[in-house]
């Protein structure tokens, strides 16, 4: 008889763990699985201003760490392993990795995003060679180097102020004329001597053989092309939901994000979804971990009310 867990998590990023810890107090057998490292997205993030309470110099890596044992201190089980598919077709779910088979009576889905690519030529192709998606994980790759760094919302321009601790000059490339991104961190962009920006313009493609030695940036306005001489090239134009094993199972929007309703439930009965990989119009650490209380409350509520 297969071990059968009151609530499965996939996904252990902030909504996964915050899922976790919920569960886990509420005295629910709680199994969280992850294919790759905990934290998600969250991981990535150099510095983590606007999570209430953090400390100072909190990253995303050492808030990822301290989630985690949390969670753990109260009971939440961890698997290293990858999702293939869902069956709901009866009151304990099976949930299909590629190494076992997971049961449960409630299955909360935190899988989470990954970051977009820009769709510039030679950005696969150069992609760990000079293009990059973290500046956390690269940025000392490119000391004393110039960069330049696609995108204009909150995540390019916090990335953007990390990257100039180490390379000699940045430039900021975005598509309109001003930034999406909120308010003091602009200001911050702006006050920056290393930043410089590239209005209305769009990256076009890689410049080099082994590595990247520039960047072609087009003038929306104008049309004209000219050449960034730079060695890297970071990427920040969004995400991509990472619900592609889920396609046909729950109800999903047109970019394949997630619908649920205030209670995180999907269209699926017992089953829920979390964080980044839902629809949404907020996608940060402390939404996410709201998003995964909640799911991890209404899954307790469902198997009381079974």
């Amino acid at each position: 008889m297969p071990e059968i867990y009151d609530v499965v998590i996939i996904g252990g990023g902030p909504a996964g763990l915050s899922a976790g810890l919920y569960g886990s107090r509420a005295r629910l057998d709680t199994l969280i699985i992850e294919k790759s490292k905990y934290g998600g997205q969250t991981t990535t993030t150099s510095e983590l201003e606007n999570y209430p309470g953090s400390i100072p110099n909190c990253t995303g890596p050492s808030l990822s760490q301290r989630m985690k044992e949390q969670a753990a201190s109260f009971g939440t089980k961890f698997v290293k392993d990858e999702v293939a598919s869902i069956d709901a077709s009866s009151d304990i779910r099976i949930v299909k990795c590629k190494d076992e088979q997971y049961h449960a009576r409630t299955v909360i889905i935190a899988s989470g995003a990954e970051p977009a690519m820009a769709g510039f030529k030679g950005e696969s192709e150069f992609r760990g060679r000079g293009v990059s998606y973290c500046a956390t994980c690269d940025a000392d790759f490119f000391t004393d180097l110039d960069v330049a760094l696609i995108g204009g919302g909150d995540s390019a321009l916090t990335e953007a102020l990390y990257l100039t601790k180490f390379v000699n000059k940045l430039t900021i490339v975005h598509r309109r004329d001003a930034f999406r991104g909120t308010k003091s961190l602009q200001e911050r962009v702006f006050d920056n001597p290393k930043i410089d920006i590239a209005w209305n313009s769009i990256p076009v493609g890689i410049v080099g053989d082994e590595i990247v030695e520039g960047l072609n940036i087009k003038n929306k306005l104008t049309g004209e092309v000219t050449t960034l001489e730079v060695n890297g090239v970071f990427v920040f134009v969004g995400l991509n939901p990472l619900s592609d094993f889920l396609k046909g199972f729950v109800n999903m929007d047109e970019k394949g994000y997630i619908l649920t309703d205030d209670e995180m439930k999907t269209n699926i009965p017992g089953v829920f979804a979390a964080g980044d990989v839902r629809q949404k119009t907020l996608r940060q650490v402390i939404t996410a971990a709201s998003d995964g209380a909640v799911a991890a409350t209404a899954a307790e509520r469902y198997i009381a009310g079974k």
